[in-house]
């Protein structure tokens, strides 16, 4: 059965300049930060890992920046890949490269201009993180065909979301201990947890339209493989903290994710698309309880009687 085609916004591309910065400040996804959230998430945990709980300012200045550009440069590149499918998708057919108010050269320009900004920011560091960026620039701008090719994208984006945690270790230590690697797989899936979450709501229109998802893939067993990911990312912070010696506060913490996990299961349990993203959206807390429990673990050091 051949998908009914949906009509595109007719909105004209507006002249006025204002109109054009609102264009821009909704293409880079400002008016929803969950996104940057999510990715400033590990970012934090591995710089205060990496400098045992006292980041230095600078380098926390220049990733809290890389977050921000880069988050917004995978949205347009998202965008630019999807202009032509966004208009049959319920949720994104108001998106400015859809209704016109930004045009594909525009965004192709601003695109240019954030990895330009990244390139800046990431070049003040030293020459190990500079050539992992490489692999992270790569990761982020080769996500969005990948759903065109696999049912795995989400994959691809828990590493592109995950490539933060070596980069930050890069920068403070200028080596790449073998433990971050735990903390690495662990926010690759939850990554593709919470993303599989956030496919669900898209799952009948991704069907019409030939885009590929884990959540498709998944098909009726999505909560159960959601329920494996979600063992397999606590195993891997169980994992994270006896690699770097940590104590209690931290696996406080992971129980605490562990309970949201349960319960996130309860809210997606009838697939309901506002239950799913509710789910989504609740992530951004599981970042916060995690972020608490390091820095929780070297406080409690910093005060315990030698």
């Amino acid at each position: 059965m051949t998908p009914t085609t949906p009509s595109p916004s007719t909105q004209p591309e507006s002249s006025n300049s204002d109109s054009k910065l609102r264009g821009f400040w909704l293409l880079m996804r400002f008016h929803k930060p969950i996104g940057t959230w999510l990715l400033a998430a590990p970012t934090t945990w591995a710089l205060v890992i990496a400098s045992e709980g006292w980041p230095d300012p600078t380098i926390l200045g220049i990733f809290a920046l890389g977050i921000i550009v880069m988050r917004a440069a995978g949205c347009v590149a998202n965008d630019l890949a999807d202009r032509k499918l966004d208009g049959y998708v319920a949720r994104t057919r108001d998106r400015p490269l859809v209704t016109g108010l930004v045009s594909s050269k525009e965004a192709f320009a601003l695109l240019l201009a954030l990895l330009l900004i990244a390139l800046a920011l990431v070049s003040s560091t030293n020459a190990l993180t500079v050539k992992l960026s490489v692999v992270g620039v790569s990761l982020a701008m080769l996500y969005p065909y990948m759903k065109r090719v696999t049912h795995l994208p989400q994959f691809v984006l828990g590493a592109a979301f995950s490539w933060s945690i070596p980069m930050a270790f890069a920068a403070v230590t200028n080596a790449l201990p073998g433990a971050l690697w735990w903390l690495f797989l662990g926010n690759l899936l939850w990554t593709v947890v919470y993303d599989t979450q956030y496919a669900m709501v898209d799952r009948e229109d991704d069907l019409a339209i030939g885009i590929k998802s884990t959540a498709i893939l998944f098909g009726h067993l999505d909560r159960r493989l959601i329920a494996v990911m979600q063992v397999g990312a606590l195993a891997c912070f169980l994992q994270t903290g006896a690699a770097f010696g940590f104590t209690w506060p931290f696996y406080l913490a992971v129980s605490g994710i562990g309970l949201l996990f349960c319960w996130h299961q309860w809210l997606i349990r009838n697939r309901e698309e506002v239950a799913c993203f509710k789910a989504f959206n609740q992530s951004k807390w599981i970042g916060l309880i995690m972020l608490l429990g390091i820095v929780g673990h070297f406080l409690a050091e910093h005060v315990s009687p030698v």
